[in-house]
């Protein structure tokens, strides 16, 4: 469903100090290019290298509250995962539990009261069947899911696919069609949650770095020494000056990717490599709550030795930190199809 997704938190305005170890006051631009450089073309080096995938789920990408009810209920059925759920309950309403499409779909999972009226289940066993409600809206989204991926079992074609396209279209159009019908919101609406879903995924192995990394840090190193601007993208009005979201944006608009403008929302633009997988041009996130992606403040881009390029706050200038803080969350690694796949507000 289409839909308007409140707006999201974002690092504007942190006041977080963080701190530099001597080392790395005395980072010299030299020294940090081959270090970049260095641990760019060993990770280039690598073979092998696959996507995101499995059952699981990545580590704080679902908020706290709701991820026990996606791990859960993504299991349903053969045609549903974890990372499945949690991208369509993300691109349907960004975790908002309140709001209302101009469609009048409600809720996280941005059901049609019709539809509800049909499909909704009593998930918490109260004895009430609530739209509004969380712990009945994502229970009854898998069971819709599984409903639906059962009523086009012998359609042609991928059944997960034919899955989203009937939730979105209806199992009517996909069944007639012999497939996603050629409707580009369904067809869409697949790609984006299916790309999606890999940022939401456990990671099985290493993850392959992206081809623009270099250039996002070349951008980035560029601005080093700028004053902090809270709210800033870099405009001439602006000076040039920016705020964490707007410098990270800024990186990967310069090599053609367009990120959202909030930090929690760019944590979703593709899959998470672990602490020990992390290679230059990846996304790092800090969170006041670990479990939490939504609560995600600051964000940088990691250059390689354990330390990043950020905005960090008022009064500072973009700098090189170093990213082992008791707030590191996590990381991403930017990826075109996970950027495209972000839902935009409307």
């Amino acid at each position: 469903m289409a839909m308007n997704r409140a707006s999201m938190g974002q690092c504007w305005g942190v006041r977080k100090v963080w701190v530099i170890g001597g080392a790395a006051v005395g980072l010299g631009m030299g020294f940090v290019m081959l270090l970049v450089v260095g641990v760019y073309v060993v990770g280039g080096n690598l073979v092998n290298g696959v996507v995101a995938g499995g059952r699981g789920l990545a580590k704080g990408a679902v908020p706290a509250a709701y991820q026990n009810l996606v791990q859960r209920w993504g299991n349903l059925c053969p045609a549903l995962t974890p990372a499945l759920l949690a991208a369509q309950l993300y691109q349907e309403s960004g975790w908002n539990p309140t709001v209302t499409s101009p469609a009048d779909a409600r809720g996280i999972a941005q059901f049609i009261p019709s539809t509800w009226a049909t499909h909704g289940i009593d998930g918490n066993g109260d004895g009430k069947r609530d739209i509004w409600n969380p712990d009945d809206a994502i229970p009854s989204a898998a069971s819709y899911d599984c409903e639906l991926a059962k009523y086009v079992k012998d359609v042609p074609g991928n059944t997960s696919d034919n899955m989203l396209a009937a939730y979105n279209a209806g199992a009517y159009r996909v069944i007639r069609s012999g497939g996603v019908p050629a409707i580009s919101e369904t067809q869409n609406y697949v790609k984006r949650i299916r790309a999606l879903s890999k940022s939401f995924a456990a990671p099985e192995t290493r993850i392959d770095p992206s081809r623009q990394a270099a250039g996002a840090i070349g951008f980035a190193q560029s601005k080093l020494g700028t004053p902090y601007l809270w709210g800033g993208n870099g405009t001439a009005a602006q000076n040039g000056r920016f705020d964490c979201s707007g410098l990270t944006k800024a990186s990967y608009a310069s090599v053609g990717i367009s990120l959202p403008r909030v930090a929690n929302d760019q944590y979703n633009a593709g899959p998470h490599p672990s602490r020990d997988q992390l290679l230059p041009g990846d996304l790092v996130f800090f969170s006041h709550d670990l479990t939490d992606s939504r609560a995600i403040h600051h964000v940088g881009i990691y250059v390689g030795g354990g330390y990043m390029i950020d905005a960090p706050r008022t009064g500072a200038v973009i700098r090189f930190d170093p990213i082992d803080t008791s707030e590191y969350f996590g990381a991403t690694r930017v990826t075109e199809d996970g950027a495209k796949a972000l839902p935009t507000k409307v």
